[in-house]
């Protein structure tokens, strides 16, 4: 549905149901002028509204509220339970479980199983020292790696350089901060 505003300057796309039988009050975007618009074809005495009007009230003496003093809830402390959740009675008294495996499970600790985590940082730390180690072999092979294969120099040179180039990076983000 395209509806025009009635100072005719500006015209308005709207979807067909969103205007009810009954009318809705529009308001032009451009000149701000407000009307009652009705479905096209069924046209009801539009009505505009030029300006809202003012209404002035007595102003109402303000009451200070009481406050009422809060009520403070008394908190009794959770009595335990008596029996687990999850022992062998319950199971079969709430849910008819019949566990027949009653030896309590024991708690073994990675010691005892013969597995050792070697950790994150310590496997990082590995890796660095192992790295660092292998540039220094690498270092000290260079001329002797060259001699035996000299397809090898083009590389070693670009792996010594670009380890120079990280090493400056690190040294000048340490010196800056």
């Amino acid at each position: 549905m395209i509806i025009t505003c009635n100072c005719g300057e500006k015209k308005f796309t709207l979807p067909d149901n969103s205007i009810p039988l009954s009318g809705r009050l529009v308001q032009c975007g451009f000149c701000g002028l407000k009307w009652k618009q009705f479905p096209v074809g069924e046209v009801k005495n539009p009505q505009t509204i030029s300006q809202p009007q003012k209404i002035v009230s007595k102003p109402q003496p303000v009451q200070q509220k009481i406050q009422k003093p809060k009520k403070v809830k008394k908190t009794t402390p959770k009595k335990q339970r008596e029996i687990s959740l999850y022992s062998p009675e319950y199971l079969a008294k709430k849910h008819g479980i019949q566990i027949n495996d009653t030896q309590p499970v024991k708690n073994i600790s990675k010691k005892e199983k013969g597995k050792v985590s070697f950790g994150f940082y310590n496997s990082l730390i590995l890796f660095i020292f192992l790295a660092i180690f292998l540039a220094r072999i690498l270092y000290f092979a260079k001329d002797f790696l060259i001699r035996k294969f000299p397809v090898t120099e083009f590389y070693l040179n670009y792996f010594f350089e670009s380890l120079k180039n990280i090493f400056e990076i690190w040294k000048n983000l340490i010196t800056i901060y």
